[in-house]
């Protein structure tokens, strides 16, 4: 039985993780971001003084194992005006808001949500704390909020939190027996890094003796990784103090048509120009859809198991 860590949030570790679930003779722990304060995330945080569940929710529909139904209702959102209750706000964001409540315990809220959508795995927040994540832009502008940071344009510099953050314990003990770590995929700065600047988690990723692989994005992020090739992707990593031994990355040729739309929102092709410090292996990863490019989870399943 091996040990797979994955490190991440939203959809991104979602497609991660819905690939490799169904590999055989692993035990899957993913450590994942509470520090969104968007949408009906955000507006349950405030009101109720918890962390952010929205992409816990999607990591839990990533490893359930429960009836497609099961799925729809976790991901129906009410209609309507966003300043109504109700509005807005997904039916399994709910649920993990109404159990948080009645235990007393957001870790509590996750195992009893888990148990019930038979999740193949262990889900862990980054840590029980309800954090804001800042920004410090390259002319020194600082942002506050998970969500804001994406929507000016600027360069960001480093992430950070503005108090002590302590880490799940779950999430230290998970990295500590893991035998191989996955970062990724998806938002560079609000995704993955929110969770390896946690002291605790930082120390145990440079502790522990499993490899370290980035699972590279295949598209920019405009006003997050603007421009960005894959070394400074790592540069990132290595500005965050976070350890990387290897990257996988996409060798799928990407139809122009793709470039093109993707271009029109200022987001190019990731590539690598040779001039990374840690070995890159090139496996075809992506599929095209009505213009989007996406991993696709079958061919992450077939790049990690050879991982392994």
């Amino acid at each position: 039985m091996k040990n797979v860590v994955a490190i991440g949030g939203g959809h991104g570790l979602s497609a991660i993780l819905s690939g490799i679930r169904d590999i055989e003779d692993i035990k899957i722990s993913a450590i994942v971001t509470v520090a969104d304060d968007g949408g009906s995330t955000g507006r349950l945080r405030k009101r109720y003084t918890i962390p952010a569940m929205g992409d816990i929710r999607n990591v839990i529909l990533a490893l359930s194992d429960s009836e497609p139904l099961l799925h729809d209702l976790f991901n129906y959102r009410f209609e309507g005006e966003d300043n109504m209750d109700i509005a807005g706000h997904s039916l399994g964001n709910l649920i993990l808001t109404a159990l948080t409540n009645m235990t007393g315990s957001f870790d509590e809220a996750i195992r009893i949500t888990s148990e019930m959508t038979k999740v193949k795995g262990e889900i862990i927040p980054s840590t029980l704390q309800n954090v804001t994540l800042f920004a410090r832009m390259d002319d020194d502008t600082i942002v506050k909020g998970e969500a804001n940071i994406p929507s000016l344009i600027h360069n960001i510099d480093s992430v950070f939190y503005q108090v002590d953050v302590k880490g799940n314990e779950k999430a230290v003990k998970a990295i500590e027996e893991a035998d191989l770590i996955l970062y990724g995929i998806g938002s560079l700065y609000t995704s993955i890094l929110p969770n390896t600047i946690i002291p605790e988690i930082n120390e145990a990723l440079h502790r522990c003796k499993a490899e370290k692989v980035y699972i590279a994005n295949c598209m920019t992020q405009s006003n997050e990784t603007y421009n960005y090739d894959l070394k400074a992707h790592l540069d990132a990593f290595d500005k965050h103090k976070t350890p990387v031994d290897k990257v996988l990355m996409h060798s799928d040729r990407i139809p122009e048509m793709n470039r093109m739309r993707y271009q029109r929102q200022n987001s190019i092709e990731v590539e690598d120009h040779g001039d990374c410090d840690v070995p890159v292996i090139r496996k075809p990863l992506l599929k095209f859809d009505n213009g989007l490019v996406r991993h696709d989870p079958k061919l992450v399943k077939e790049a990690v198991k050879e991982l392994l």
